[in-house]
């Protein structure tokens, strides 16, 4: 039996990136960066050519061609990369706690020259305590307090109280985001390995998702001079105030401009309602149970995240309003040049149809006095013709056109006539 050429490699994608697994106490360093451009321009072989310079620094050696992933060691720390749709991330963790909590030094990790040869921009980094999990939970307040901002603090027991987790969201001094990770005695070192990446998860996609916020925000301005401009065009039909053609022509620039807002802005919509998810299903996996009143992931992510989101989904339903109105107002305004332009046409085809007439009336003018001049002519060549046989029969020639002048002129008239009924 033949295989589908893809068969492996998508049985292989499900198991591409596995957790890492930690001994507490340890840190990790988390890094994302993301290319200043979309999915589609995107150079990945750029964010390759980043890992292996890092590698190159510690002689490490290389990832497989074309991989999206890699986990190995790069000194006396162990490095998991990984290569998204839009962004890539670094995770280095250490062995053992300094005795400073989240020392600005466990970053350095990464040179500093390395850093500013990035192919593109720090989305987040973060550094994430994980340590043994004091026996009375009395004792991780007073350490939560001091390292974290109690106003946006938010710290729960997760994963049927096998650790204890907290964070406040905010960048310290450094340029970081600190997450702290307490760890039942008995957890096993995949679960930490699970708890940390979660983690890492959460402020990732929490972070790409607000890329949407910003883009509406971009976006808004022009968004409320166009919704005022739709509005005084719509009016303009309804009072007849401006002539159609130059409204139509207005109603088709906006249509336009909208129709390239929502090309442009689509892709960001639709990658921020997908991370929105990815965010809302890692805390609900972490099963958060509430740790000494204080306010859970979740709980944070309601109040603080929710709104941000919901203002880019109202945001994509008004843009794509405002273009089905723009677009339901311009077939309108055509249906009426259409119906003002039908009544130019009736009315030139009424005067065509009375110049019609009056050219036929012209016609049959100019048709009298056409017999006329031919009775003229053709009673000239008759008196002519028979003036030889007159003069036999002793007729003058005044006498001969008194009576050839009626024969000839009935007979040119009727002539007239078998041609013009011929004709028609």
């Amino acid at each position: 039996m033949q295989d589908h050429p893809l068969r492996y490699a998508l049985s292989n994608e499900l198991h591409a990136r596995p957790f890492p697994s930690l001994d507490a106490p340890c840190t990790a360093a988390y890094l994302a960066i993301k290319q200043p451009k979309d999915a589609a321009a995107r150079n990945r072989q750029a964010d390759t050519d980043h890992l292996t310079a890092l590698l190159d620094r510690y002689g490490a050696p290389h990832p497989q061609p074309g991989a999206t992933h890699y986990f190995g060691k790069i000194g006396r720390h162990t490095l998991k990369w990984e290569q998204h749709t839009e962004f890539v991330t670094y995770t280095v963790f250490s062995e053992g706690l300094g005795s400073r909590p989240f020392d600005p030094h466990d970053f350095e990790v990464f040179p500093e020259d390395w850093l500013a040869d990035a192919p593109g921009n720090r989305v987040t980094s973060a550094l994430i305590r994980v340590d043994d999990r004091p026996e009375e939970e009395d004792q991780i307040a007073p350490l939560i307090a001091d390292w974290f901002v109690p106003e946006s603090l938010a710290c729960s027991h997760v994963l049927d109280q096998t650790a204890t987790i907290a964070g406040d969201f905010r960048i310290d001094p450094a340029g970081h985001l600190r997450f702290a990770v307490f760890v039942a005695g008995d957890t096993g070192a995949r679960r930490v390995g699970r708890i940390v990446q979660r983690l890492c998860e959460i402020e990732t996609y929490k972070s790409m998702s607000m890329l949407g916020l910003a883009r509406v925000r971009d976006m808004g301005k022009r968004m409320n001079e166009m919704d005022t401009e739709l509005t005084e065009l719509v009016g303009d039909m309804t009072s007849n105030g401006a002539p159609a053609e130059s409204t139509l022509k207005s109603l088709l620039g906006i249509s336009a401009e909208l129709e390239n807002m929502m090309a442009q802005a689509s892709f960001r919509f639709g990658a921020t309602g997908a991370y929105e998810a990815i965010v809302n299903q890692r805390i609900d996996v972490l099963r958060e149970e509430r740790f000494q009143g204080r306010q859970t992931f979740a709980e944070f992510m309601m109040r603080r995240f929710d709104p941000a989101m919901r203002t880019v989904k109202a945001t994509e339903r008004r843009l794509a309003a405002m273009s089905d109105r723009a677009l339901r107002a311009g077939d309108l305004l055509r249906t009426r040049v259409d119906v003002e332009r039908s009544a130019q046409n009736q009315k030139l085809l009424e005067s065509m149809d009375k110049r019609a007439d009056l050219q036929l009336r012209l016609q049959k003018t100019v048709e009298g006095l056409s017999v006329v001049a031919i009775s003229y002519y053709a009673v000239n060549l008759v008196i002519n013709m028979a003036e030889p046989f007159g003069d036999a029969a002793g007729l003058s020639k005044l006498v001969m056109t008194a009576i050839a002048t009626p024969v000839v002129i009935l007979l040119v008239w009727w002539m007239v006539q078998r041609v013009r009924k011929s004709m028609e």
